[in-house]
C-alpha cells in the first residue's frame, strides 16, 4: 500500500512539474511569435520602445528625446569608429539612420568593430550592421548603401535632409569631397581623425578642425579643405597624441611590385596602420555624444580644446602688465582658467575664436579673474572705448556677463573654503 501510494505521488509531481514546464513553454512562444509578426509588421509597441530607451529618457527628458527619435543620421564608413558610433546612435533612439560603405567584413576588423563576427567575414559591414541592430532596435530604420561615397553621387547619398552627417573615411580625397560638400550645403557634419597608432583615451578632443594639432590625416584634411577656401566650420574628433614611433607597416619585399592589387582603389593606401581596438570605439562613441547633444541642443555641451597654449597665456600676461604698469596678481595658470573655462576660448560678443586677448570688462574695477573677459583685438578696442557698457552692448547682455562672473568668483570661493 505504501509503495503504491508513493507512487502515485511520485507520478503526480512528475505530472505537475511537466504541465507548468510546457505551459510556462507555450507562454513563451506565443510572446516570441507576438513580437515576430511585430516585427513583420513593423508596428511596435510604444510602451516596450519607452521602456527600452528609459534611461535615455530620464537624461534627455521627453522634448529632447523627441528631436532624438525623430532624427535622420547618416554615417558615411562603418568600420571600428563608425559602427560605434552607430552603435549609441541606435541604442539612443535616433529613428532613422542611412550607413554607407563599400567594404567587408575582415578577420582582421574584429579587433575593432562594434558586431561584426566570425560568420560575417566576407560580408558587407552596412548588411553586418543593419542584421544586428535590427534585432536590438527593430523600429529604428536602418537604410544601407553597399557603395563607396563620391561626390558626383551626394545629392543621392545625402538625400533628405539628414540632421547630421558622419564622416568615418580614412581615405583623404573622398574624406576631403564630403567634408566639402557639407559646408558648401550647410549640412551639420562632423568628421572623424585617425584613431589609429594611438593609445591614450585622455587625448580625445573635440574642436574646429582649424584648432586640431598632432594629428596627420587632420593636417592633411586642413590642408586639403584650404585649397577650397574651407579653413573652419567643421567639427572634428581627433587626438593629440604623438604617434611616438607607431607608423604604417611596410609591405613585404614579395609584395612591394604588386602594391597595388591589396589597395581596393587606386587612390586608397595599400599599408597597414597599427591599430588598438579600443580608440576607434572611443572616437565613435564621442561623435555619437557630440551628434545627439548638438541634435537636442543640450545647453550644458562645451566642449573643451586641449591645446599646449602656454605662449598664449604667456602673452595674456605681458600684456596686461604693461596695460596697468605695473606687476599684477594673477599667474598664467589664472589667465588660463578664464580663457578656457569662464569663457571657453573665445570672444564674449561674436563668439570668435581667432586673435584672442584678455580685457577688463569694468575698467573703473581692479584687476581680478572676475573683471576679465575675452575678446577680438578689434573688439577690445571699441570696448576700451565705451564709457557706458550697458549704453553700448545692452542692460540683458552687460547683467549676463556679470552675473557668469559671479557665478565664478562663488564657484571658486566655496571650492578654495571646502
Amino acid at each position: 500500500m505504501s509503495k503504491s501510494l508513493l507512487f502515485l505521488g511520485a507520478m503526480t509531481v512528475a505530472f505537475t512539474v511537466t504541465y507548468f514546464s510546457v505551459k510556462s513553454n507555450l507562454k513563451g512562444k506565443k510572446r516570441e511569435r507576438k513580437f515576430k509578426n511585430i516585427q513583420k509588421n513593423t508596428i511596435f509597441d510604444e510602451t516596450l520602445i519607452r521602456e527600452q530607451l528609459s534611461r535615455n529618457y530620464l537624461y534627455f527628458g521627453d522634448e529632447k528625446m523627441e528631436k532624438i527619435r525623430n532624427s535622420f543620421v547618416v554615417v558615411v564608413g562603418a568600420g571600428g569608429v563608425g559602427s560605434h558610433a552607430i552603435s549609441m546612435l541606435i541604442r539612443t533612439g535616433v529613428g532613422k539612420i542611412r550607413i554607407i560603405d563599400f567594404d567587408q567584413v575582415t578577420l582582421s576588423s574584429l579587433n575593432r568593430h562594434a558586431c561584426a563576427v566570425h560568420s560575417d567575414v566576407g560580408t558587407s559591414k552596412v548588411e553586418c550592421i543593419k542584421q544586428y541592430f535590427s534585432k536590438v532596435a527593430p523600429w529604428c530604420d536602418i537604410e544601407i548603401r553597399n557603395e563607396m561615397y563620391n561626390l558626383e553621387k551626394s545629392d543621392v547619398l545625402l538625400s533628405g535632409n539628414p540632421d547630421f552627417v558622419i564622416d568615418c573615411i580614412d581615405n583623404i580625397k573622398t574624406k576631403v569631397e564630403l567634408l566639402k560638400y557639407c559646408h558648401e550645403n550647410k549640412i551639420p557634419v562632423v568628421s572623424s581623425m585617425g584613431a589609429g597608432a594611438k593609445c591614450d583615451p585622455t587625448s580625445i578632443q573635440i574642436c574646429d578642425i582649424s584648432e586640431s594639432s598632432e594629428d596627420p590625416l587632420a593636417k592633411a584634411t586642413r590642408k586639403s579643405l584650404k585649397k577650397f577656401g574651407i579653413t573652419d566650420g567643421i567639427p572634428v574628433v581627433y587626438s593629440t597624441e604623438r604617434a611616438n614611433g607607431i607608423s604604417l607597416m611596410p609591405l613585404s619585399e614579395d609584395n612591394v611590385n604588386d602594391a597595388k592589387q591589396f589597395a581596393p582603389f587606386d587612390d586608397f593606401r595599400v599599408r597597414i596602420l597599427p591599430v588598438l581596438g579600443t580608440l576607434p570605439a572611443l572616437f565613435g562613441n564621442t561623435i555619437a555624444t557630440y551628434v545627439l547633444l548638438k541634435i537636442t541642443n543640450w545647453e550644458h555641451f562645451h566642449p573643451l580644446v586641449a591645446k599646449n597654449r602656454t605662449a598664449l597665456y604667456t602673452k595674456f600676461h605681458k600684456d596686461l602688465v604693461l596695460k596697468e604698469g605695473q606687476k599684477i596678481n594673477l599667474t598664467i595658470s589664472d589667465l588660463k582658467y578664464v580663457f578656457e573655462q569662464i569663457w571657453f576660448g573665445r570672444s564674449i560678443t561674436s563668439l570668435d575664436s581667432d586673435n584672442l586677448i584678455l580685457v577688463k570688462w569694468r575698467k573703473e574695477n581692479p584687476l581680478s579673474m572676475f573683471n576679465l573677459v575675452c575678446l577680438t583685438k578689434n573688439e577690445s578696442k571699441l570696448h576700451e572705448s565705451y564709457e557706458n557698457l550697458e549704453d553700448a552692448y545692452g542692460l540683458e547682455f552687460v547683467s549676463s556677463v556679470d552675473n557668469k562672473l559671479d557665478r565664478e568668483r562663488t564657484y571658486l570661493w566655496d571650492k578654495q573654503k571646502s
